[in-house]
């Protein structure tokens, strides 16, 4: 059989699907370069305080913020299932051996992957990609273009937009990050506040205040007990639901 010719891939993401796309990459000879818009490993596992402005997250012009993790989750997968078939989760000692580990374990977990099987070294931290497309020169490739998002020691950063031909594109930039909105009459209309468990952090804001949750998720129904608010709304929601 011949050998596999080696190509220059662009892997889009270094969160979860990118660190294992970036290993089975190399493994097979390929020269890999992940895109990472922020400053760390992790993707969606990396815990953010800060919300959006828009807590509905239908407005397009505002500043996307990747994680949709609060503050006290845990995963609801034992660590025994969760983790890669060649690197154990339940091997790694994060101080916590109870089976259904923290957010923090499972951002360390990814850390030690990509550092023992020598990952950190293709990731160019703090480019964005902005626009991927096919170009033919000497066959089939692809332009990716980024913009450096670091701030240089110097001052602040320019945001510099460069571009780069790759032989192939390898996209895992996620799919949390864009909300999606039940839509129902009045939902335009009611003064209240309004907010999409991507924005959700912590329940204090929240407490003892009457409120309706609109699904049915393991997140739902963690926000409701954590914000302890009156229960009535979902579970009449939810009886509906399984009766209909």
């Amino acid at each position: 059989m011949a050998a596999t010719q080696s190509c220059k891939v662009a892997v889009i993401g270094a969160g979860t699907a990118g660190l294992v796309a970036a290993r089975e990459l190399r493994r097979e000879g390929h020269r890999v370069t992940a895109f990472e818009r922020s400053t760390r490993l992790g993707g969606t596992w990396v815990y953010e305080s800060r919300v959006e402005t828009d807590l509905l997250g239908l407005d397009p012009t505002r500043e996307i913020v990747h994680t949709s993790l609060y503050r006290s989750l845990r995963v609801n997968m034992p660590r025994q299932l969760m983790s890669f078939s060649d690197y154990p989760f339940s091997r790694k000692e994060y101080g916590d051996r109870r089976s259904f580990p923290r957010h923090e374990e499972v951002l360390r977990y990814l850390e030690d992957f990509a550092r023992d099987f020598g990952l950190v070294e293709v990731i160019r931290f703090g480019h964005e990609v902005t626009r991927v497309e096919p170009v033919h020169v000497s066959g089939q490739k692809w332009v990716v273009e980024w913009k450096n998002r670091q701030i240089p020691s110097g001052g602040q950063s320019a945001e510099e937009e460069e571009e780069e031909l790759f032989d192939a594109v390898v996209v895992c930039n996620g799919h949390h990050t864009e909300p999606r909105i039940a839509v129902f009459p009045g939902i335009d209309t009611w003064p209240g506040l309004q907010i999409h468990s991507h924005n959700y952090r912590t329940p204090e804001p929240f407490q003892n205040q009457v409120g309706f949750v609109d699904g049915m998720t393991v997140i739902y129904i963690v926000c409701v007990f954590q914000m302890n608010l009156l229960l009535m709304a979902i579970i009449v929601w939810i009886l509906g639901f399984v009766t209909n």
